[in-house]
């Protein structure tokens, strides 16, 4: 299931870590140094190996947000702690979350088999926005389409949210191909024709009267990494996948590209933050979306994992020399205005933190709990140390992790989220596994469907799809 790196085993190999002494200690300091070079940057970028007893207790810490706030009857989980709310992009984290907590043995087959069941059965069942895409949002409880007050309404979707669920979907029918039916089952219930446009855009939609408005969606980062998704049930990502137009700021000597598109004109905000990165590292090892032989040292998507290391070492930057300690990227908070983009440059300015409608807080910027873990899990070194201290014990044992404490004051930030909770175990199973993503077996059931030219599903699947001009 899981990609296995070859050690070299020669007799000449083995002796470099073979010492002059009884046979004992030298069988013992044998395993030692082939475990050393097997766990080394040579194979591995960032942390690798066997998890430690803390670190499983951080990860059933971690899944105690998926025991609280699941619903049995839809298979759902709440965004946030004890609010029955979900996204598709929370439905991305929890296949994600169900992914490690077997993978990590912390609950067994059968509970395993029982969720991912219903959660599949739901995503097979449920109402879509005009019959076409998931709704933005739904109710945990009945798998109701809802708006933003929690009441009966149909608003749109967004293209980053499905491009979540569908690295999800995909990577559940690659490791568990049992349930690889259904989960392509759920996807090839959407109509994609309005989602991706022929050249690789993607667009959210927003009901607007009795109309559809579609808004090219997403920024550098989020936009590339829901682009996977797409790519990996085959369809044309280009434009999406393409990190033009972009710009370099400097900071701190280091040029960081940024979307260079102008939020004055676009009604869009392009933050610099650390979690889309972050995740196309954990998921995909910054890798090309079918690539499967190169070490997770080695990155065949070159100029992502570039970009992801500066991203690192800007904010490592900022600690050197101004001695704050910085993890940055979007989150929720426990009070208004509940959702911060802490960024590393937005609106015009560097270390900016602003409300997702635009009110500068520089005040609620935090040293963030899911940028801090997955900064450590792929980085190794003193800084990324330093913030995995900062954030270890930032959680409620019976409730899951907190999103952070606060740059200005130390304080910590309560709220509990899915996306925060599922990080921690995406970062926990991929030091113990390696990358997660793994591609379902081919020809897939979208490969079948799509194939038969007497009855073409109709849903602009990539067979489907005229060319792009």
């Amino acid at each position: 299931m899981w990609r296995r790196h070859r050690v070299p085993g020669t007799l000449a190999l083995l002796a470099l870590f073979t010492p002059l002494g009884g046979c004992g200690l030298a069988v013992n300091s044998v395993r030692e140094g082939v475990e050393n070079f097997r766990n080394s940057q040579l194979f591995h970028q960032g942390q690798h190996g066997e998890l430690t007893d803390q670190e499983l207790e951080w990860a059933r810490t971690a899944w105690r947000y998926f025991e609280n706030n699941y619903n049995s009857e839809t298979g759902l989980t709440n965004m946030m702690d004890r609010y029955g709310v979900t996204s598709m992009w929370c439905v991305g984290d929890s296949l994600a979350a169900l992914v490690a907590a077997e993978q990590l043995e912390l609950i067994d087959k059968r509970r395993f088999d029982l969720r991912m069941s219903t959660l599949l059965g739901t995503l097979n069942r449920m109402d879509l926005f005009a019959g076409r895409v998931p709704n933005r949002l739904y109710d945990t409880a009945s798998a109701k389409m809802v708006g933003y007050d929690n009441q009966p309404a149909e608003i749109g979707w967004s293209a980053i949210d499905l491009g979540r669920l569908l690295i999800w979907l995909s990577a559940v029918a690659g490791h568990y191909p049992e349930y690889g039916e259904y989960a392509q089952k759920a996807m090839l219930r959407w109509s994609f024709c309005d989602v991706i446009g022929a050249c690789g855009g993607l667009y959210s939609g927003a009901a607007v009267a009795d109309r559809i408005d579609l808004v090219q969606e997403g920024r550098l980062g989020y936009e590339e990494y829901a682009a996977l998704g797409f790519a990996s049930w085959g369809f044309n990502t280009a434009r999406a996948s393409s990190w033009e137009p972009y710009e370099q700021i400097t900071l701190y000597g280091i040029d960081l590209p940024r979307d260079a598109r102008d939020p004055r004109q676009t009604g869009t905000f392009a933050p610099v933050v650390s979690l889309p990165h972050l995740l196309a590292g954990l998921e995909f090892n910054w890798d090309r979306i079918r690539d499967t032989e190169s070490s997770d040292a080695r990155h065949s998507d070159a100029a992502w994992a570039q970009l992801a290391q500066k991203i690192y070492a800007v904010q490592e930057a900022r600690w050197r020399n101004d001695r704050i300690l910085t993890a940055r990227t979007d989150n929720p908070l426990s009070a208004p205005p509940f959702f911060v983009y802490d960024a590393i440059h937005v609106a015009g300015y560097p270390w900016n933190t602003i409300s997702d409608q635009g009110d500068v807080r520089n005040d609620l910027a935090l040293v963030s709990s899911r940028a801090a873990f997955g900064l450590w899990a792929l980085f190794k070194g003193d800084y990324s140390e330093t913030l995995l201290k900062a954030v270890c014990t930032l959680n409620d044992p019976d409730r899951g992790w907190f999103e952070g404490r606060y740059e200005a004051t130390g304080d910590h930030e309560k709220a509990i989220s899915c996306t925060t909770n599922a990080l921690v175990l995406e970062v926990l199973l991929y030091k113990s596994r390696g990358k997660l993503f793994k591609a379902p077996e081919q020809p897939t059931l979208l490969d079948l469907r799509a194939s038969n030219v007497f009855v073409p599903p109709g849903r602009c699947l990539p067979a489907e799809r005229r060319s792009c001009t």
